[in-house]
C-alpha cells in the first residue's frame, strides 16, 4: 500500500476465468514497456511514484488493464485504491494482475497512479527479483492509453525508506520484509492527485513486456539489460482487503487519552499498547495531525515479553514489554497525514511510542485492514466436547494467516512457502475450504524450483536456494494427496514426470545393505530433541532408518502416481524398490525386545518419528503395530515416561504423521486425547498455533494446524476412498464423545454431511452424500454401503 488518504476496498477482477483471470496476450510482446526512474539505482532499495493522465470521453462499461512491478506495486485510479502485486513468482513465472478499473473512471481526465518499491537488500527471502520496474498494458486497442512507455511520469519518494531489522528487537531468524520510516517533511503527500509538485520526471522506457508463450522473448531490458521477466497470469484470485478491528488500548503511558484521537502534549514521551485479542495479518493504518518533528514508533508483536525474554501466558501485559518489527513515522506537522505500510504486518499486540517536539502531536486514529488469501470455510466440526470448537477455530485461524498469494510457514517470522508446511496446509484447503488454487500454485512453484541435480528446492519462491532432500519427497507425497483429493489427472501429467528425477536422486545415494547413505545438503527429519539441527542419529555412513522411509514412502506414493497415469512397469518397479528399502530396515534395525524399530543399526536411539513412518509402511510387522504404537505414544499422552536408552518424541509438526500412524494401528480412539500441547497451547493464551512446544520462536506455525483436518478424517471419519475423491469411506472414531457433527466440502460439488449421536451405547450414524457421489461406512469392522443422499446405520441393529 502507499501513503496518503485510507484506501477503499479493493476492486474485484473481471469474471474471466478460475484458472486464467487473463485473456490470452502470450501470441506476441505487449506494446507496453517496463519503466523505471531515470538514474535510480536499479537493484533499490527505492521508493517510487509512477503516474499517467488520460482523457475519455465517456465513462467505459469495461476497463481491462494488466500490471505487474518488481517488487511490488499498489495501483490507484483517480487517488481510489484498485489492488497491488504482483504474487510471487520467479523470473521465468513473473506474474502479472489484471483488474477492471471502469468503476473509477469518468468523463474527462483521469489520473493513474502507482507506488513501486523495491526493498533490495533488504527485500523478504521469499522476494525474488531482476530490478526495479512498472509495467501496465491495457487489454485491447480502445484501452491501450494506459500502456507504460515515456509517455508516464515518475518521481523518486525521498521521505520513505526500509530499515533492516535489528537482532536487539528481533533476537531471532528474521526472513520477512523490512520496517519502513518515513519522514513526513520529505514526503509529497499530493502525489496521487494532479496537484502534486514533486519532482516528477519522465520515465525511462525499457524492454516490452514478455508474455510466456510468446517464442521471441524481448532481447532487452531497462537500460539495456536482458529481460529477465517472462509474464504469467496471476491465476488466484484478489487478496481478501477488509477493515477490521484494530483492537482494545490495554496500557497508557505518558498521556490521559483513552482512545483516539489522542493528543500527546509538547516534549513528551509517551506509549499506548493496544491488543487485538486474536492474532490477524494486515494493513496498520495511522493518522496523524501536527507535530511537527515528533516521532511515532509502531511496533507489532506475536506476544510480550517479561523481564527475561519469556513469552509466558499470551494474555498477561503487566510487567511485559514488546519487541518486534517496527516502522517509525515522523511529523511534519499537517492535518490529517495518513500512513500505512507498503506491506502487512502481523500482530496482537501493537504499541505507539510517541516523543513529541516542540509542538502536540495527535494520533487522530489507528485502524486495520485485513489481508490473507480469500479463503471461505465450507467445512463444520460440532461435537459434545465444546473444547474442541476452540480447536477448531484456531486451526482455523492459524491456517488463513498462513495462507496469502503463497503460503507461508508463519505469517510474522519469515513467510515462506516450505514443502513440509505446505503439504499440510494444502490439505486443510481441500478438506475445509474446498479450494485448491492455492495449492496448484505451489505445486507449480517447487516443479519450477527443481535444481540440476533432481531435486526440488525446499522453500519456493526463494532468493537464497535452500536444498532439504526430505522435502523433494514430501512434493511426491503432495502430488499423491492431490490425486486423492481432486479430481481430473491433468496437472499431475505437468508434475509426475519430475518426481522421477527426485526419486533417482535418492536411488544414487543408496548404500549396499539398502539403507541410504551418506547424502549431501540438510537431511532434516524432525524439530525434536537429539536431532540436531532436525538431522536425525545416523551412523558411520549415514545410515537412517527414518531418513530411508521418507524415501520409501514416497517410491509408494511414486508408483501409486505412475498407476494413476498407466505406467504400470514404473509403479512396479517404484513398489519392488520399496518393499527392499522396508526389508532392508526391519533387517538392520527392528528391536525384537523392545518391540521397536532403531534410528540407525547400532540400536542405540528410539524415536517417535521412525516407529511411526514403521507403522505407516508396514515395516513394523502388523501383529506388532498397536504395541509400538502404544508405546511411543506414551510420550505424548503422559510425558515424563520411563525411555529405551535415548528417544525422541515428535514434534507438533510431525505428531500430522503420528496421527496417521495411530489410524494405521486402529487407535483413532486415542486420537483426541492425543491433543494435550494443543489444549496447553490454548492454556498459554495463544490464539494460533506455535511453531514448536514452549519456549517457541513463533507462536503461528502453518504446520502445527494438523488438528482441523485430523477431526474431520480420522475423528469424524471422512476421507477420499479412491482417486479423484470418486468415493468415499466413513469411517468415525469418535473417542469418549456422544455426538458429533461435521461437513466436508466434496470436489465434484455439494458437501458431505454426518451426524453421529450415542444413546446409551448405541450409536446412530446419518450421514449424507451429494448426488453422484458413493462410498462405504465402516464402524468395529463391518461396512455398509452408501448411497447418494441421506444414509443412516444404526449400531444397535447390527
Amino acid at each position: 500500500m502507499g501513503i496518503g488518504v485510507l484506501a477503499i476496498a479493493a476492486l474485484a477482477r473481471p469474471a474471466l476465468s478460475a484458472d486464467k483471470p487473463g485473456p490470452d496476450l502470450s501470441d506476441a510482446p505487449w506494446p507496453a514497456k517496463w519503466i523505471s526512474c531515470p538514474g535510480a539505482c536499479p537493484g533499490g532499495p527505492g521508493v517510487y511514484h509512477f503516474r499517467k493522465r488520460i482523457s475519455l470521453g465517456a465513462s467505459p462499461a469495461r476497463f481491462i488493464v494488466h500490471v505487474s512491478a518488481d517488487n511490488r506495486f499498489v495501483l490507484f485510479v483517480n487517488g481510489a485504491r484498485v489492488g497491488d502485486g504482483p504474487a510471487r513468482g520467479d523470473l521465468s513465472h513473473w506474474r502479472y494482475e489484471t483488474f477492471d478499473i471502469a468503476s473509477l473512471l469518468r468523463p474527462g481526465d483521469n489520473l493513474l497512479a502507482a507506488t513501486v518499491w523495491n526493498c533490495g537488500t533488504m527485500a523478504p527471502v521469499a522476494q525474488m527479483s531482476h530490478q526495479t520496474g512498472f509495467l501496465m498494458q491495457g487489454d485491447s486497442a480502445s484501452e491501450s492509453a494506459v500502456n507504460t512507455g515515456a509517455s508516464w511520469e515518475v518521481e523518486e519518494e525521498k521521505g520513505q525508506r526500509f530499515v533492516g531489522v535489528s537482532f536487539a528487537d528481533l533476537p531471532n531468524y528474521y526472513a520477512a520484509a523490512p520496517g519502513e520510516r518515513v519522514d513526513g517533511a520529505a514526503y509529497d503527500w499530493d502525489w496521487r492527485s494532479s496537484d502534486s509538485k514533486g519532482a516528477w520526471k519522465p520515465a525511462e522506457a525499457g524492454s516490452a513486456g514478455d508474455p510466456a508463450g510468446y517464442p521471441g522473448k524481448a532481447p532487452f531490458g531497462i537500460g539495456g539489460g536482458v529481460n529477465e521477466w517472462v509474464l504469467v497470469p496471476d491465476e488466484l484470485p484478489p487478496m481478501e482487503y477488509s477493515e477490521i478491528p484494530v483492537g482494545s488500548i490495554v496500557r497508557v503511558e505518558g498521556t490521559g487519552a483513552a482512545g483516539f484521537p489522542a493528543t500527546i502534549p509538547a516534549h513528551t514521551k509517551a506509549s499506548i499498547l493496544i491488543d487485538r485479542g486474536t492474532l490477524t495479518t494486515a494493513y496498520p493504518d495511522l493518522v496523524v495531525s501536527g507535530g511537527k518533528g515528533a516521532v511515532v514508533r509502531i511496533t507489532y508483536a506475536e506476544a510480550l515479553v517479561d523481564a527475561k525474554g519469556k513469552k509466558g501466558n499470551r494474555n498477561e501485559t503487566a510487567n511485559r514489554s514488546i519487541l518486534g518489527l517496527n516502522d517509525t513515522f515522523v511529523a511534519d506537522g499537517g492535518a490529517g497525514r495518513a500512513w500505512t505500510s507498503l506491506w502487512w504486518r502481523e500482530w496482537r499486540y501493537l504499541q505507539l511510542d510517541i516523543r513529541s517536539g516542540d509542538e502536540a502531536v495527535s494520533i487522530d486514529s489507528v485502524k486495520a485492514h485485513f489481508t490473507a488469501y480469500p479463503f471461505r470455510e465450507r467445512a463444520a466440526f460440532d461435537s459434545s466436547d465444546p473444547s474442541l470448537r476452540r480447536i477448531w477455530e484456531t486451526g482455523t485461524r492459524t491456517a488463513r494467516l498462513n495462507a496469502h498469494e503463497t503460503y507461508m510457514d508463519c505469517a510474522y517470522w519469515e513467510q515462506l512457502q516450505y514443502i513440509g508446511d505446505t503439504r499440510i496446509q494444502a490439505l486443510i484447503s481441500y478438506v475445509e475450504f474446498g479450494d485448491d488454487r492455492l495449492a496448484r500454485q505451489a505445486l507449480d512453484a517447487y516443479d519450477w524450483s527443481m535444481t540440476s541435480d533432481g531435486l526440488t528446492q525446499s522453500r519456493y519462491p526463494d532468493s537464497l536456494p535452500q536444498i532439504i532432500p526430505t522435502f523433494s519427497l514430501l512434493w511426491v507425497g503432495m502430488l499423491h494427496d492431490y490425486m486423492l483429493y481432486r479430481p481430473g489427472a491433468g496437472r499431475l501429467a505437468e508434475w509426475i514426470p519430475r518426481t522421477r528425477s527426485v526419486l533417482d536422486w535418492y536411488a544414487r545415494h543408496q548404500r549396499p545393505d539398502g539403507l541410504l547413505g551418506l547424502m549431501p545438503w540438510w537431511n532434516y527429519g524432525d524439530w525434536t530433541a537429539d536431532f540436531e539441527r532436525g538431522i536425525p542419529p545416523l551412523d558411520e555412513g549415514g545410515g537412517s532408518a527414518l531418513l530411508s522411509l521418507y524415501y520409501m514412502a514416497a517410491l509408494r506414493e511414486g508408483a501409486d502416481l505412475e498407476a494413476y497415469l498407466g505406467n504400470a512397469s514404473m509403479a512396479d518397479d517404484y513398489r519392488t524398490r520399496a518393499e527392499a528399502i522396508g526389508k532392508s530396515v526391519r533387517r538392520h534395525c527392528w528391536a525384537d525386545d523392545r518391540g521397536l524399530l532403531s534410528d540407525t543399526p547400532a540400536h542405540s536411539h528410539y524415536s517417535e518419528q521412525t516407529n511411526t513412518m514403521g507403522v505407516l509402511l508396514d515395516v513394523v510387522p502388523k501383529d506388532r503395530q498397536e504395541a509400538a504404537m502404544r508405546a511411543v505414544l506414551s510420550h505424548t499422552l503422559a510425558p515424563g515416561q520411563p525411555t529405551w536408552g535415548e528417544f525422541s518424541p515428535a514434534s507438533l509438526y510431525f505428531r500430522f504423521y503420528v496421527a496417521r500412524a495411530m489410524d494405521h494401528a486402529g487407535l483413532d480412539d486415542l486420537y483426541l486425547e492425543s491433543l494435550g500441547p494443543w489444549r496447553r497451547m490454548l492454556e498459554l493464551g495463544l490464539t494460533t498455533w506455535a511453531e514448536t512446544d514452549e519456549p517457541t520462536r513463533s507462536d503461528d506455525h502453518a504446520w502445527s494446524a494438523h488438528p482441523n483436518y485430523d477431526l474431520l478424517t480420522l475423528v469424524a471419519g471422512i476421507r477420499p476412498a479412491s482417486p479423484g475423491f470418486r468415493t468415499v469411506l466413513v469411517a468415525p472414531h469418535p473417542g469418549a464423545l456422544t455426538a458429533l457433527s461435521a461437513t466436508m466440502p466434496h470436489p465434484a460439488g455439494g458437501d458431505i454431511a454426518v451426524r453421529y449421536v450415542k444413546t446409551g451405547e448405541a450409536w446412530r450414524f446419518e450421514v449424507s452424500l451429494p448426488p453422484g457421489l458413493t462410498g462405504t461406512f465402516l464402524w468395529n469392522g463391518q461396512s455398509t454401503a452408501l448411497a447418494e443422499g441421506p444414509n443412516v446405520v444404526d449400531s444397535a441393529r447390527r
